[in-house]
This record gives structure tokens, C-alpha cells and sequence, in this order.
């Protein structure tokens, strides 16, 4: 193994190092065959080769995170992988959707079945498998199909703060569902305890426009109240995205849609140490229509299969309103506090016109009550968070299909129920002044209860009911090497039971499959194992962290006979997922930052190839390939422009699963081509009020999918934006 100096000079490092410092990237004897290992070894050098830095600053995440301990902690003491994206951050990088801005998260893929849906694959997991939390509310509920899903689309990126990821963690803290890990979206407070005494009202108007597409954001906003009091905030989001189009199959009609957004929140003090907050979000998607089902389908990519369906179009509807208390106590056992009460209304509808006498439709309506109740005290010195949670589904499903009974097509069991109530306790322990552990517990009890489900055999409704306990466990710790660098990991357990979907499901997937729900089935269990370590420096951050995952009793769908286009839900015996992720920010110059990230998993699982078959051993399916990306940016010193470049690059994909390589409209035969793509984006401040960014994405005009999309990614495209504040 050999050097070779890719930047070497140290004089402009203001920092008191003793060593010097050398940036090098480490020549390997074998070659690498594709645009992301090279872009790896770039990484990998930019992380050993900078380790003698000392100082206090980071340059990769904010100063403070909540999910991943359910109370505030300094973000480079976290014991858990996470990742954040800032308010700020997906306005200059142009993210279109809250899935979207995952893009540039270590561990995460970011599928898109159709241009209006977006569903992360977080280390190797994806839709109903992960979990979502808005403000610590829980979105996912129990009709989320298996696979890839739309549910991730349907918070509105510009009404939050910041998003947090935790990977692989959640199912002690927040429940079912969190096996690859949770997502919280904190969406903007009212400013007003920041604001002065008396009156204050600001607001903010923003406008984009892609050319790809023809699409058109706009946003308006505003906060007004008492400062120190109270205060409230209105925004309103619109948006009209559409056709998108690329170099290999051209314009993609259909794939545009319009969004409504509408956020409200009020915000007071009750006492010097209670706060009350009113939330409300609502979002309206008309017309997704998933594209490579259909007739538009026409031009086969590298392979791929047409599609054949007249028409296949989602409409999505959600709301959530919520309200919080929250405080802190003096002279109690109870420090801290927080109770939130919670109301969820969604429908999800679906149409498809496969051909003159196969016409269908499904609707379900879930409404959703939560109660989440969370206390905070001093224990030995540690920090215990402990509380309970409770959230019922009410589910109302229908469907028709040309020539049939309708009660054979409802999506799911119409006039169900579906409980889930947990009890969580966490304590952060002090052993040294290096060393800190955390112990957490969780006991879950799941219960559903089926109205009517269409039963085959007797052509007639029955009625089911079905419940599980569960306890899961974490163990985690975190060792400081010095002031700046620190070694976390543990062992985690992870839990999700089968939901409504999974018991009495009846919908198309994939590439035209029929999805079955069975009643027969047990909770998905994971293992988490997990060694990570950070350093953060005044001109260096990075972050690696290495995982193994073993799942037991993965619920998969597999068909009823060989060769089957009729697929049911069943326990596969087992899978593993073991990964490595990568990321780094060095500041080059005084204004000049080089930052990166790397992804690689593999996994493998043991399923019957059929009901009642032998069982075979297969990939898990659609896993990440190798993927990198490089950005280069600089600001300028008096901080009123910027300007950025990227790379990205992923290898191909061709470990498929044997559903993956059946499912011929989204993934090529032998898999999905690797890409390299190229974007530049930069920002000027005119003035105290008006910002102004513009955008030249996909700059070669290469054509590529991620793999598993139902869609390629949009061709070359120019993005210009304004932001006028006052």
C-alpha cells in the first residue's frame, strides 16, 4: 500500500497541532471498476489522514438532538448513528421532498416508486419498517402496505425545523416499527420566547422553479404574537410539479402532481416553567399517477419491461392536529414533563384502469388517537427518561373491481380497530469521567381487531382478532478517547408487529403482483450490533460507524404456487444486514470546506421460495449498492454568497432478490446500472431580506434510476429560487 499527496499544505490551519498535517489518499493495489470506490478512497483519506486535529467545533451537526434519547443532548455525546437536515440545508440544496433530503444521509437510499412518492431504505429497510414521528407524534399507522410506500411524502419539508434520523434505534423509545431506524421531523416554533416584549410579527415568502419540469414551489408564511408571551405562525404551501423527463426515456408523462400544504401553530406559556402548544398540518396529493405500471411506460431502460395498465393513480389526503404541554418542576422527584394528545385523519385512495372490463378502486380511512406521556428525572447521578404511549387506529376501507363482489377488493379489513400501547423507560448513566452507558426497556402489547374480512372460501365476511406482547431492550455506550473523539456502539433490540395490512391486505404490487395478508403471522425481531466513532475539530469532523443486523421471522410476501403471480404474507426464518458508513467535512481553506459520505451494505435471507416450498437463500431485497458522493464548497468571507459542487456516484446493483429480478418495470434484467452524476448550486444574499439560489442538477444530462425506483431520475435541470423575508 502506497501514498499519494492529494493536498498537503498546512500553513493556513489556525490550529495549535504539534503534527503536520497532510491530507492523502491511499493507492490501493487492486483497481477500482467504478466511479464510487474511487470516490471511497477519497473519503477513507480525508478520515485517516486527519486524525492528529484537535479542537472544539463541528462540521457536521447541529449543537443539540432530541429523538435518539428522547430528551435534548450535545449531538457529538449521542451514543446513536444519526443524521440531521436543517430547515436551511434543504432550502440551499434545493430538496424537493422530505424523502429527498435523506439524499445526502450515510446508510440511506432514497427509493422513489413514482416522482410523488419517496420511501428511504435505512439500512436495508424501508416503508412500514421504519418509523416517522412529526414533533415525537407517530405517523405510521397500521394499513402501511409492505415495501416501498408514499406515507414519507406527505409531510411538507418547508414547514419543519429540522429533521433527525436515528438509524436502527426507536423501538425502545418510540415502539413498533423502528427496525431500521426513526425519523423525526421537528417542524418551526413561533420565535416568540427569542422575540422582544411586546408585538412582533415577521414572515417570509419563497418561490422555485425547476426547468426539468416545468415545476413551481411557492410558500408563504408568517409569526406574529407577544414576545415572551405567546405566539403563532401560519404557512401555506403550494405546489405544482411537472412531468419530469430524461436523456433515456424522455418525458415521462404523468408524473407531475399538485400538493396543498397548510401548517398552524400557537404557542404560550401558562407559568415561567409550563408551555402549551397547538399544532395543526394538513396535506392534499391529487393524481400521483405510478408511471411504470402504465401505457406511458413505452420506452424500455436498459431492458425493462413496458407497462401495460390504462391508468394507476394515487390520491392522498392527511392531517394531524396535536396538542402539548410541557414543562419542568422544582423541588420533585419529576424534573422535566411533556403530555401530548394527539388526532390523525388520513384516506388513501387508489385507481387503476388495467384494461375495458378490469377497472378497480380502493379506499381507506384511518383515523388515528394518540396519547404520548413522557417524564424526566434524576437517578444516581444519570438522567431517566420514562412514560407511555397509546395510539388507536380506526379503519374504513372499500373497493371495487369490474364484475366482482366489492367486498373482495377492500384493501384492508373495513371496520377495524388497531391498539398499540407501550411503556418505556431509558437511563443515562456516568460511570467515568470517559466512559457513559444507557439502559432502556420497552413492553408493547399490539392488538387487532377485524371487522370484515372477505374470506375466499366462503365467498362471505368474517371477522378477526389477533394481539402480541413484546419487551425489547438497548444497551449502548459511549467512551471519549480525548475532548474531541469518542467511540459509541451496543446492542439493540428491535420489534414490529403485524399491522392490519400484513393480517387481511388484498392489493397490487410490484411489477402487477396480487398481495395477500394472512392471519398466521408473528412480529418481525432484530438485533442491532453497532460500533461507531466521531471527531470533531475547528477544521475536521468525521463519522464512521459499522453495523450488523439479524432479523428472525421477517415478513415477507412469497407466492402461493411456483411461479405464481399471487404473493401472501408469511414469516421468512431469518436475514442479516451487516454495512459501513462513512462521513467527512475538512475545511481546506478559511472558506473552502471538502465534505463526503460513503455507503456500503450487504444481507442475505432465508425464505420459502413458495408457500409450503423448500426454502432457498437470496439477497434481501433492494440493499443499496456502494455509493459516495464528494462536495466541494465555498463561502464567501463576508458570508453574502456561496457556491457548491457535488459529486455522486453509485456502483451497480446486481445481488437481487427473487422478487427483485421478477420485477422487471423498475429494476433491468442483471440489475441496476451504476451512474455518476454531477451537480453545482450556489446561494447570494441581496439584501437583510431577499436571498436568492440557483441550480444546475444532473449537469451531464446522464440517464439513471436508484435502484428499485419505478422512475428514472430527472435529466439535466436548472432550479432558480427566492426568498423574501421581513
Amino acid at each position: 500500500m502506497g501514498r499519494t499527496c492529494l493536498w498537503g499544505s498546512t500553513n493556513h490551519i489556525p490550529l495549535p497541532v504539534h503534527l503536520s498535517f497532510t491530507v492523502c489518499l491511499l493507492s490501493i493495489k487492486a483497481p477500482l471498476n467504478h466511479a464510487a470506490g474511487q470516490i471511497a478512497l477519497v473519503l477513507v483519506s480525508l478520515i485517516i489522514c486527519s486524525s492528529s486535529l484537535h479542537s472544539a467545533e463541528t462540521l457536521l451537526l447541529p449543537d443539540t438532538v432530541v429523538t435518539a434519547s428522547r430528551t435534548g443532548e450535545d449531538s457529538v455525546e449521542s451514543m446513536s448513528s444519526i443524521g440531521v437536515v436543517t430547515a436551511e440545508q434543504f432550502y440551499e440544496q434545493g430538496f424537493r421532498t422530505v424523502p429527498e433530503a435523506l439524499a445526502n444521509t450515510p446508510g440511506v437510499m432514497v427509493q422513489k416508486t413514482t416522482h410523488g412518492h419517496g420511501s428511504p431504505f435505512i439500512r436495508g429497510f424501508t416503508g412500514r419498517q421504519n418509523l416517522l414521528l412529526v414533533d415525537g407524534v407517530r405517523i405510521n399507522n397500521s394499513t402501511y402496505r409492505s415495501g416501498p410506500v408514499q406515507y414519507w411524502n406527505t409531510v411538507d419539508g418547508f414547514s419543519m425545523d429540522r429533521l433527525e434520523l436515528v438509524r436502527s434505534q426507536g423501538s425502545v423509545q418510540y415502539g413498533s416499527d423502528a427496525l431500521g431506524g426513526t425519523m423525526n421531523i421537528l417542524t418551526a416554533d413561533t420565535e416568540y420566547l427569542d422575540a422582544d416584549s411586546g408585538w412582533f410579527q415577521q414572515g417570509n415568502a419563497q418561490y422555485r422553479f425547476d426547468s426539468n419540469s416545468s415545476s413551481h414551489l411557492g410558500r408563504l408564511e408568517t409569526r406574529f404574537g407577544e414576545g415572551g408571551i405567546w405566539g403563532a405562525s401560519l404557512g401555506l404551501t403550494g405546489k405544482d410539479f411537472g412531468d419530469i423527463r430524461d436523456s433515456g426515456v424522455g418525458r415521462m408523462k404523468n408524473t407531475g402532481y399538485p400538493e396543498q400544504n397548510l401548517d398552524l401553530k400557537v404557542e404560550t406559556l401558562l407559568n415561567p416553567s409550563a408551555r402549551l402548544t397547538f399544532a395543526h398540518h394538513y396535506l392534499n396529493q391529487d393524481d400521483v399517477w405510478r408511471w411504470h405500471s402504465t401505457i406511458y411506460n413505452d420506452t424500455p431502460w436498459n431492458g425493462s419491461s413496458t407497462g401495460s395498465y390504462a391508468a394507476r393513480i394515487y390520491d392522498q389526503e392527511r392531517s394531524l392536529t396535536y396538542l402539548k404541554i410541557a414543562g419542568e418542576l422544582n423541588d420533585s422527584p419529576v424534573q422535566n414533563y411533556s403530555a401530548t394528545l394527539s388526532f390523525q385523519r388520513s384516506q388513501d385512495s387508489a385507481f387503476q384502469d388495467r384494461n375495458p372490463t378490469d377497472v378497480r378502486t380502493q379506499v381507506i380511512d384511518v383515523d388515528t388517537l394518540g396519547l404520548d406521556i413522557q417524564l424526566e428525572s434524576n437517578l444516581l447521578g444519570g438522567n431517566l427518561v420514562y412514560g407511555l404511549d397509546y395510539y388507536r387506529d380506526s379503519i374504513d376501507s372499500a373497493g371495487t373491481r369490474s364484475g366482482r363482489d366489492p367486498r373482495s377488493r377492500r384493501p384492508v379489513a373495513d371496520d377495524s380497530t388497531y391498539h398499540l400501547l407501550g411503556a418505556f423507560t431509558q437511563l443515562r448513566q456516568p460511570l467515568s469521567e470517559k466512559l457513559e452507558t444507557t439502559l432502556g426497556a420497552r413492553i408493547t402489547r399490539a392488538e387487532a381487531e377485524l371487522g370484515r374480512v372477505w374470506d375466499p372460501d366462503s365467498e362471505t365476511d368474517i371477522s378477526a382478532s389477533e394481539d402480541w406482547s413484546n419487551v425489547v431492550l438497548n444497551a449502548r455506550a459511549l467512551y471519549r478517547l480525548d475532548d474531541n473523539w469518542n467511540l459509541y456502539g451496543g446492542a439493540s433490540q428491535g420489534f414490529r408487529a403485524p399491522n392490519a395490512h400484513d393480517l387481511s391486505g388484498n392489493i397490487t404490487s410490484r411489477s402487477g403482483q396480487e398481495q395477500l395478508g394472512t392471519l398466521d403471522l408473528e412480529p418481525e425481531k432484530s438485533w442491532t450490533f453497532e460500533l461507531g466513532s466521531r471527531f470533531t475539530s475547528g477544521e475536521v469532523s468525521f463519522g464512521a460507524a459499522g453495523f450488523y443486523t439479524l432479523v428472525d421471522d421477517l415478513i415477507i410476501s412469497v407466492p402461493t404456487a411456483p411461479g405464481g403471480d399471487t404473493v401472501e404474507a408469511t414469516n421468512a426464518q431469518e436475514a442479516e444486514i451487516i454495512g459501513l458508513e462513512l462521513e467527512a467535512a475538512v475545511r481546506l481553506l478559511d472558506h473552502l470546506t471538502l465534505s463526503g459520505h460513503l455507503t456500503w451494505q450487504e444481507g442475505d435471507t432465508t425464505s420459502p421460495s413458495f408457500l409450503g416450498g423448500p426454502s432457498e437463500e437470496a439477497p434481501v431485497s433492494r440493499l443499496s449498492p456502494l455509493v459516495a458522493s464528494l462536495a466541494l464548497r465555498y463561502d464567501s468571507p463576508d458570508q453574502r454568497w456561496w457556491v457548491e459542487g457535488r459529486i455522486t456516484a453509485a456502483g451497480k446493483q446486481d445481488r437481487l432478490s427473487t422478487r427483485d429480478a421478477g420485477d422487471t418495470q423498475r429494476i433491468p434484467p442483471g440489475g441496476t446500472p451504476g451512474y455518476f452524476v454531477t451537480s453545482i448550486r450556489g446561494g447570494l444574499q441581496v439584501s437583510d431580506n431577499l436571498e436568492l439560489t440557483a441550480a444546475l442538477e444532473n449537469i451531464t444530462d446522464i440517464d439513471y434510476r436508484i435502484h428499485g425506483s419505478g422512475v428514472n431520475q430527472p435529466g439535466i435541470n436548472a432550479i432558480i429560487g427566492g426568498k423574501l423575508s421581513w
